[in-house]
C-alpha cells in the first residue's frame, strides 16, 4: 500500500477547551510552557507531564488546572522582526490540545516590556501571580528571561523556592537530529507531507472559506473551490497535491489541490488555494472547507494550451485517485448533488 491509513483519520467534533488570557485563566494551574508550534511528539511529552498528575491528595486542595501557556506573537517576532508563521493558528491548536487532556490555553501577550523581565520576575509577575502555578513542566532546551539569561537550571531553582515543582523534559531525538518544529517547516517547505506528517504523528491540516472565484477552472471542465486561507498559517511547497478534504466538518473526501498562483489561466493573478473535489459537485460557495495534503504530484508549470493545462489535470485527477484507492479509504464518492449545474465554485 506504500501509505499508512493514519495519514487520513477523520475529523472527530470535540468541544473546544477555553482560549483564556492570564487575567481570565482558571487557577490553580499545572502548566506546559512554551510555543508548541505543530504540538508534534516532543511537544506532547511535556504536555503529557502536566495531565498525568498525582492523586488528590486526603486533605481537600485545589486541584491544578492542565494548562498550555504560550506567547503571542512568537518572539522572535517582537524581537527581531521575523515573519513567523505559525504551523497551527490559536482556534486549531484548541482542537489538537483538548484530547490531550488539557482545559485551557492561555495565550500571553509577548512585548519587549516582557522580554525585559529577568528570568525570577518572569516566573513571580506572571506564572505565580497571574496563574498562581503549582507545576511547570518545559523542554530542556527552554530559555527565559530578559536577553534568554534564564535556562532550565535556572527555572528548577526558582520554583524550588517558590514551592513550585519543575518537570524538565529531555528532547525527543529522531535519527541524529531532534524532532522540532523547524524539522516539520522544513519538511513542508519541500512538499514533503509525508515526513511532516511522521515527525508530526498527526495530519498536517489547514482551513478556509470558499470564496467566489472567475469559473476559470469551471471553463476548463475542473470546477474549483476557491479558499480563503488565514495569511497567518504556514503553507507548504506550492505546486498540486493530492488531497483529502472535509466540508464543514463532515466526512474526507478526495480532491486535488493547487496552491500557487495560475502561470496558465492568469499569470499576473497572486497565489491562491484552489481544491476540486473528485467526482462530486456540490455547491461550496461560503462554506469551511479543511484540506490535509497528501502527496505533492508536480510542480507548477506553464502550459501551451487550456487543452494542455486540461489533460495534465486530468492526470493529477487519476494519479489522486489511485493514491486515494491506495492508503484503502474507500471507494471513489459518488455525485451527491441534486442539480448538476451546482458546481464546486460556480
Amino acid at each position: 500500500m506504500g501509505r499508512s491509513i493514519w495519514l487520513l483519520l477523520p475529523l472527530v467534533s470535540v468541544a473546544l477547551i477555553p482560549l483564556r488570557s492570564p487575567q481570565e485563566a482558571r487557577r490553580p494551574t499545572a502548566i506546559a510552557l512554551g510555543s508548541f508550534d505543530g504540538l508534534h511528539q516532543g511537544h506532547r511529552r511535556v504536555i503529557a507531564s502536566v495531565t498525568d498528575l498525582p492523586a488528590a491528595a486526603p486533605i481537600p486542595v485545589p486541584t491544578p488546572v492542565p494548562t498550555v501557556v504560550s506567547f503571542w506573537p512568537h518572539p522572535r517576532e517582537v524581537l527581531h522582526g521575523e515573519a513567523r508563521l505559525p504551523l497551527d493558528l490559536p482556534a486549531e491548536k484548541l482542537h489538537l490540545l483538548e484530547p490531550l487532556g488539557i482545559q485551557q490555553l492561555v495565550l500571553v501577550p509577548f512585548t519587549h516590556a516582557l522580554a525585559a523581565l529577568s528570568p525570577e520576575a518572569f516566573v513571580q509577575q506572571v506564572l505565580i501571580d497571574q496563574l498562581a502555578a503549582q507545576r511547570i513542566a518545559v523542554g530542556d532546551n527552554f530559555r527565559f528571561g530578559a536577553g534568554r539569561c534564564g535556562d532550565t537550571h535556572s527555572l528548577v531553582a526558582i520554583g524550588q523556592r517558590h514551592g513550585i515543582d519543575v518537570q524538565v523534559l529531555p528532547m525527543l531525538w529522531d535519527g541524529e537530529e531532534r524532532v522540532s518544529s523547524s524539522r516539520v517547516r522544513r519538511a513542508l517547505a519541500a512538499g514533503d507531507v509525508a515526513e511532516a506528517h511522521r515527525l508530526l504523528e498527526r495530519p498536517y491540516r489547514f482551513s478556509g472559506r470558499v470564496v467566489r472565484g472567475r469559473g476559470l477552472g469551471k471553463e476548463l471542465g475542473w470546477p474549483t473551490a476557491n479558499l480563503q486561507v488565514d495569511g497567518r498559517k504556514f503553507l507548504p511547497l506550492e505546486g498540486v497535491y493530492a488531497a483529502a478534504v472535509s466540508v464543514a466538518g463532515g466526512a474526507l473526501l478526495p480532491g486535488v489541490m493547487n496552491l500557487g498562483p495560475q502561470p496558465t489561466v492568469d499569470p499576473m493573478a497572486p497565489s491562491a488555494v484552489e481544491v476540486h473535489l473528485l467526482d462530486r459537485r456540490l455547491e461550496l460557495v461560503g462554506m469551511e472547507l479543511q484540506v490535509q495534503p497528501l502527496q505533492l504530484l508536480r510542480r507548477q508549470q506553464t502550459f501551451a494550451s487550456f487543452d494542455d493545462l486540461s489533460a495534465q489535470i486530468a492526470a493529477d485527477a487519476n494519479q489522486a485517485r489511485a493514491l486515494w484507492a491506495g492508503v484503502g479509504v474507500g471507494q471513489t464518492p459518488t455525485d451527491e448533488s441534486c442539480n448538476p449545474a451546482e458546481q464546486q465554485n460556480p
